[in-house]
């Protein structure tokens, strides 16, 4: 049987897809996931109840969430991946350190780590709820145990399941207490993987005894602090289904997260464009498959056309019953009814009060206290070379045109050189004297590493050989100081080469205001054009 009109807006409401921050079609960073406006009003207008943000500044948002609210005739889900403060996506809000940071200072001093995590869950929500966002997709419940893993790594909160769910469950109840939904994400863990299921299908072989030791807690504990709704993992796990990832799996969403967790709550999909799911399932078959799993939402389907038609036939022929499909709609009513709603037309466009005096205070404290520092301070030369690495230097906003690590080197004598996917290999083929100092020039060296574990690299930055780099520059007498951006588990590996009394400095936070700490540490001081990095 064919599904009425009305059914079909039901079913599309369950869709939730990506748009671009900014208002134009032009200035979408990544055209592949972001639809233009014309898709995007028109989705909106046959019932496709969520979107999925990113990019473009503070204000920016603003405008576009009121738009797209205009657009639809019903309350809309509008989520954006600020896992780190609204300002890792959205310039000029609050960018704060990543969650790891306070799993390292949650084993020396719970107590001050926890109440951390809950001031950090209200300043990203508060700042979400003022740009027009009502659900934010964090905390990351992955419990980071593989120092290897390429794309959760320093996004956890601890690496272990006691520090993971206790700061994970403060980050909830800080965040929804602001009126915003919060996502306790990748379920049933994405934490020991050394595959980034954007690019790939990770599998984790562990039994449903480990589960229970090691994954499990921080989302029963996130799911304890009423957490609104949990993100699927695309992950195979075959103790528990053979065949299907957990994004596709009964035995993981329905069996384990709603009848063993006991979770009331939406669950949401990670996104269905991801390689992991793209590469074995088409958009219709893997939203269907989702769904019949135990899926409320579809998060960024490939293709939402397909999904939708899919949906609509699968429930149409009674694949989907009916039954099913009330379950999750009564389910996001519910999370729409818990989270603010703003009335048309009554919105506050001043925005010059967005980041409260505490939340600066806040992100300081937080970059103040996760920093390690040792040796001296770097030396002025008059012909230096500031060598820097970094993950990707498109869509860069750790390192714009008058960043710190730009800048205060070049203040001290050092002259720029940024390594990253688009240079020319730094490599000179010998593993002893891996880096090619005939092609970097002559001058001492300050070595500024900006890495970690980011979704689509496919590693966590230790597949270069920064040891040995680091033991070719002692021994050529060059190396002038080190700071590392990012992962801790670099940092670790390369302190003990280091002597004593060289500067080095090592910071979790990579944007521009953990730089300028950072580098203040290291002697190198303010210069001139470079902005206040306070938020």
């Amino acid at each position: 049987m064919a599904v009425s009109s009305d059914l079909r807006r039901q079913i599309a409401s369950l869709l939730v897809v990506r748009g671009s921050g900014h208002r134009r079609d032009s200035q979408r960073r990544y055209p592949r996931w972001e639809l233009s406006n014309a898709e995007l009003q028109a989705l909106l207008e046959a019932g496709v109840g969520g979107v999925i943000l990113l990019g473009g500044s503070a204000e920016e948002l603003r405008l576009r969430c009121e738009q797209l609210r205009t657009w639809a005739d019903q309350p809309l889900l509008l989520c954006a991946d600020v896992e780190e403060g609204v300002g890792q996506r959205f310039e000029g809000a609050s960018w704060l350190v990543p969650p790891l940071a306070l799993g390292k200072l949650h084993g020396a001093d719970p107590n001050r780590a926890e109440t951390l995590a809950e001031r950090y869950g209200c300043c990203t929500g508060r700042q979400a709820r003022l740009l027009g966002l009502n659900w934010v997709l964090g905390p990351v419940c992955d419990v980071n145990n593989n120092p290897a893993n390429p794309v959760i790594n320093v996004r956890a909160w601890g690496e272990t399941p006691q520090t993971a769910g206790a700061l994970a469950a403060a980050f909830v109840r800080g965040c929804q207490s602001e009126g915003v939904l919060a996502c306790a994400k990748h379920f049933p863990g994405h934490g020991d993987t050394s595959a980034d299921s954007h690019l790939e299908l990770p599998e984790l072989p562990h039994s449903r005894e480990r589960l229970e030791q090691i994954e499990l807690p921080p989302f029963r504990a996130a799911i304890a602090a009423g957490v609104g709704s949990v993100m699927t993992a695309h992950l195979r796990l075959p103790n528990l289904d053979p065949e299907r990832p957990a994004t596709l799996s009964e035995a993981v969403l329905t069996q384990l997260l709603r009848q063993d967790l006991q979770f009331p709550g939406l669950v949401v999909t990670d996104a269905l464009v991801m390689d992991a799911i793209t590469q074995h399932y088409g958009s219709a078959e893997a939203a269907v498959l989702a769904f019949e799993a135990g899926a409320d939402l579809i998060l960024m389907p490939a293709n939402a056309e397909e999904a939708l038609t899919g949906l609509e036939a699968a429930v149409a022929s009674g694949r989907i019953s009916t039954h099913r499909l009330q379950q999750s709609l009564e389910r996001r009513a519910t999370a729409l009814a818990q989270c603010w709603q703003p009335q048309l037309g009554n919105v506050q466009h001043d925005l010059s009060e967005l980041v409260q005096p505490q939340e600066r205070q806040l992100a300081r404290e937080l970059l103040e206290l996760s920093l390690e520092r040792r040796g001296a301070q770097v030396t002025s030369t008059s012909a230096g070379i500031n060598l820097i690495r970094l993950d990707n230097q498109l869509n860069c906003p750790q390192v714009p045109g008058v960043a710190p690590a730009l800048l205060r080197p070049a203040a001290a004598g050092f002259k720029a050189t940024v390594l990253d996917q688009r240079s020319p290999s730094p490599w000179s083929g010998d593993p002893k004297a891996p880096l090619a100092l005939d092609r970097l020039g002559p001058g001492s060296v300050l070595l500024q590493l900006f890495v970690r574990g980011n979704p689509f690299r496919g590693s966590a930055g230790g597949d270069e050989p920064w040891p040995q780099v680091i033991r070719q520059l002692l021994e050529a007498q060059r190396l002038a100081g080190l700071a590392v951006y990012g992962s801790p588990y670099l940092w670790e590996q390369l302190l003990p080469l280091l002597p004593d009394d060289l500067p080095a400095v090592y910071s979790p936070g990579q944007m521009p205001q953990a730089q300028a700490i950072a580098l203040e540490l290291l002697g190198l001081a303010e210069a001139p054009l470079e902005g206040g990095f306070t938020d």
